[in-house]
């Protein structure tokens, strides 16, 4: 149970925090949104607020924010259709009753000729039968489609996607990584406070019982500067030093209240994704301070984000396969083995996952945050945006091939559980 409501809380925050990005960019902007989703599929718990309809859907595997203007309008009004009109006390529209028109009795009946809701805001059009006199009304900029009862508030073409700056776009579309990365930062941060901030030299702690370094006679708080013949300057230089010599001995020097020390120690052999590495059983030694764990936060983000990349890079040209990746299922198992190492580990976690779903998004690939910003790109430099419809064919077969993506890992996932 401490697994699944775990699993739930870092999932749900880090798709909000991404999408929320987004909401907020879009409506500093002035886009209409008109939903923000956490997960896909039926929907668990609707509002509306300020425009928008916030849901919470049925399926955890993301989530999205929907700005006018991104896909196709929802419900279009086409010459001779016959539509219903209620106004305002400025005589402008309000609502536009699609079908069911005998459920809204009060409301005045039009066969359209033209109707302008993007740009003009205008519909014309005559009684029905009477074709002697045209009728023009003027439409609310805040008016409401209903259609089967549903109400869908109209999006002039100022409050669309496309009719906003390039920067203002770009930006909309990064916001969500861009939240991501920020919400790793202050995850690391409250790391840093809670538990402290490794120290600059490589200074050990927490030596564990039957460990090689207790067997060694290493004690919290020593000091090593030097293993074998390498002189070591900080706890990456030691770690390096240590993992490259499995059961092999190796002089350490150590420093102990102002003291030097030469000690032997004989690294335990540990395999980690088919490596044999080294380790003694230490952790480095912290320190806490304010700055130092402000330093430490975007440190920490940044090593993170560098090692993802690598792996990426290694992925793409085909040093790693496949069965690398992880989706859900493999993150809820990495969760239950991080959940029981404590809440900081599960800290960490988090803010590996977040850096990594900003990193994923960024990806110039259709469907994805990086793929629409490559898209704004490329109008930048042809003076000219691309057909929406052949960018929406596009970002269809990106979505696509990425959720037999997803169906693929996952089956790796569900495979690995029961090797």
């Amino acid at each position: 149970m401490n697994t699944v409501i775990a699993f739930i809380f870092m999932f749900g925050l880090l798709v909000f925090i991404h999408e929320f990005g987004h909401l907020i960019f879009a409506k500093r902007a002035g886009m209409l949104v008109r939903e923000f989703a956490i997960g896909f599929g039926p929907k668990i718990f609707p509002f509306v607020k300020n425009e928008t309809l916030y849901t919470i859907r049925l399926l955890p595997i993301g989530g999205y924010v929907r700005v006018a203007g991104e896909d196709p309008e929802i419900v279009d009004i086409n010459p001779g259709q016959h539509v219903g009109l209620e106004f305002n006390e400025a005589g402008k529209v309000t609502r536009i009753i699609i079908n069911n028109k005998s459920k809204h009795p009060y409301t005045r009946i039009v066969e359209v000729e033209r109707a302008d809701l993007d740009h003009d805001l205008v519909i014309e059009g005559y009684e029905p039968n009477e074709y002697d006199e045209k009728l023009i009304f003027p439409v609310d900029r805040n008016a409401m489609y209903v259609m089967d009862e549903r109400e869908t508030q109209i999006a002039p073409y100022d409050r669309q996607f496309a009719s906003k700056t390039k920067s203002q776009r770009a930006m909309q579309l990064f916001a969500g990584p861009m939240m991501n990365f920020l919400l790793a930062i202050v995850l690391f941060f409250i790391l840093g406070m809670l538990q402290g901030v490794p120290a600059e030299t490589a200074k050990v702690s927490n030596i564990q019982a039957g460990s090689p370094a207790a067997a060694a006679g290493l004690k919290d708080g020593d000091e090593i500067v030097k293993v074998g013949t390498k002189d070591i300057a900080n706890w990456t230089e030691l770690q390096q030093a240590i993992q490259a010599h499995p059961k092999e001995e190796l002089d350490l020097i150590a420093i102990r209240d102002g003291k030097t020390m030469q000690l032997q120690v004989v690294p335990a052999e540990k395999e980690i994704e088919g490596k044999k590495i080294g380790r003694i059983g230490v952790e480095p030694a912290t320190e806490k301070s304010v700055m130092k764990t402000i330093k430490y936060g975007f440190q920490e983000t940044y090593g993170t984000t560098k090692l993802i990349v690598t792996n990426i890079g290694m992925l793409v040209t085909g040093q790693y396969s496949l069965d690398m990746l992880s989706g859900p299922v493999g993150i809820y198992d990495v969760t239950d083995k991080v959940v029981q190492d404590g809440f900081t580990t599960f800290l960490k976690w988090t803010a590996m996952l977040s850096i990594n779903l900003g990193i994923v998004n960024l990806l110039p690939l259709p469907a994805l945050d990086g793929g629409r910003l490559l898209f704004v790109g490329i109008e930048a430099v042809r003076g000219k945006p691309m057909d929406p419809q052949k960018e929406g064919i596009v970002h269809f077969v990106g979505f696509a091939l990425i959720m037999l993506l997803m169906i693929v890992v996952t089956w790796n996932d569900i495979q690995r559980l029961f090797m």
